[in-house]
């Protein structure tokens, strides 16, 4: 028994500061004290940016309590990447009824792909515990027919007023 209980304690230990050594291959860091100085997720960065290959991508940093920024238009019937971090602490990113669901961990870049059959609203909470104000931290994506997101200009494809 104490043999055994050697043995998995080893595993556990060489498992653990291997991956510490290795992270997985598409694990992407960021420095989120500086993540509004410089990179991918400056201001001028953030909404929605439509790619060479016709996608879109959303960029998103997650804060207390909010969502920056705290609505996005997107295209309906076009993948769509949305890629995030943390500036402080862990948060949980959800569009329900779709398959996005990830936690934002600071110091991590989180990246879910999905495509929105529909154009519609959908309410995005945060759904990891973040503190006090957890509760109100609420931000929207809204999804428009292809051919209005086209006719639209830039800050307007990257922003939307709540309603």
């Amino acid at each position: 028994m104490a043999a055994m209980l050697g043995v998995m304690m080893a595993v556990i230990v060489v498992t653990g500061v291997s991956g510490a050594l290795h992270p997985a291959s598409n694990v992407e860091v960021t420095d989120p004290q500086t993540l509004h100085l410089a990179g991918e997720f400056v201001e001028s960065n953030l909404g929605t940016a439509i790619e060479p290959d016709g996608s879109a991508t959303v960029r998103l940093i997650a804060e207390q309590y909010d969502f920056v920024p705290d609505c996005v238009v997107v295209p309906a019937q076009t993948p769509v990447t949305f890629r995030l971090t943390s500036a402080d602490v862990v948060h949980g990113f959800l569009l329900p009824n779709t398959n996005v669901n990830t936690m934002v961990v600071p110091g991590f870049v989180a990246e879910v792909r999905t495509t929105f059959a529909q154009p519609g609203e959908y309410e995005m909470p945060c759904h990891e515990f973040c503190g006090l104000g957890h509760h109100a931290m609420w931000t929207r994506v809204s999804v428009t027919p292809r051919e209005k997101f086209a006719d639209q200009g830039p800050l307007e494809r990257t922003r939307c007023e709540k309603h």
